[in-house]
């Protein structure tokens, strides 16, 4: 399972290392994240915010991002990231990235950037879970229920992953109960030892649409295997409180307090595991239901 993550994680850091084209022009890969039939959310977004990084200071590091997902990336084929320096100010930098496939924008993102300054401080407590240790890697019981899983998820389920990741309330694949909208998962990336601030940064944001969406579907006892939901990310939105270090554990602590009119809205804090809050999320999705005839 180590060589495995290992794998994965240079797959990934592979992924998110652009090619520049111009100034302020940069390619990616499609292909690589976590879906054969669409580019993954978090790769868009995480390559996005590494364009925008390209062309910032040092000594400002992202605080918040906003973008919108606007047409299904196809990952057989490059990803254009255009950067707009929007405003560079005297503590703050200001990025706008549009993202391109065939010359149609299928991501737009708008990131902030800020000196380190000193201030008040505050945080709420981090749920009182119990931690990674003794918990079962989540890729380790997808493989122990292969047999329940459809054929054609099976390549995904056993390709090497970059995240270890463990739940603490794993649900059945194929048969899952309805259950609160609670959703509590440990992560962690080992070959993050080493990365830089940004890159720490760019990691967390490809992280933070792991299972995002998928607390509105808990209640309604649903999950990506079935064919009963068509889901996708509509929006994303994520503030850097602090410091990371990827290669320890984080919880990404999610719920989802309202869903209806086929759109489900998913929150995330994420805490070191020391209970140091280091991000927050906030998505929108789709979760059209599907009318099977």
């Amino acid at each position: 399972m180590g060589k495995m993550m290992d794998d994965g994680a240079t797959e990934l850091l592979n992924l998110l290392n652009l090619e520049q084209l111009d100034k302020d022009l940069y390619r990616g890969t499609g292909a690589g994240g976590e879906t054969p039939t669409r580019i993954y959310g978090g790769q868009v977004i995480a390559q996005a915010l590494a364009a925008a990084y390209r062309t910032v200071r040092e000594d400002r590091l992202c605080h918040s991002l906003h973008a919108y997902f606007l047409r299904p990336g196809n990952p057989e084929r490059p990803v254009i990231y255009d950067v707009d320096r929007a405003r560079d100010g005297g503590s703050f930098t200001t990025r706008r990235v549009v993202a391109r496939q065939n010359g149609k924008q299928i991501l737009t993102l708008s990131s902030s950037f800020h000196i380190t300054e000193d201030g008040w401080g505050y945080q709420h407590s981090m749920p009182d879970v119990p931690g990674p240790e003794g918990l079962k890697c989540r890729h380790e019981l997808q493989k122990q229920h292969l047999d329940k899983i459809p054929e054609q998820f099976h390549a995904e389920v056993l390709r090497p992953r970059p995240f270890e990741m463990r739940e603490i309330e794993p649900r059945d694949p194929m048969e899952p109960a309805p259950t609160s909208d609670v959703n509590h998962v440990w992560i962690r990336m080992k070959m993050a030892a080493g990365q830089t601030p940004q890159m720490q940064h760019i990691l967390l944001a490809y992280a933070s649409d792991f299972g995002l969406l998928g607390s509105s579907l808990r209640p309604h006892g649903l999950n990506w295997y079935q064919a009963k939901t068509m889901t996708a990310s509509l929006d994303h939105a994520m503030w850097f409180h602090g410091p990371l270090q990827l290669e320890n554990w984080h919880l990404y602590a999610m719920d989802a307090p309202f869903a209806g009119g086929a759109r489900g809205f998913n929150r995330g804090a994420i805490y070191a595991q020391d209970g140091q809050l280091v991000a927050s999320v906030a998505q929108e999705g789709l979760m059209r239901p599907i009318k099977l005839s």
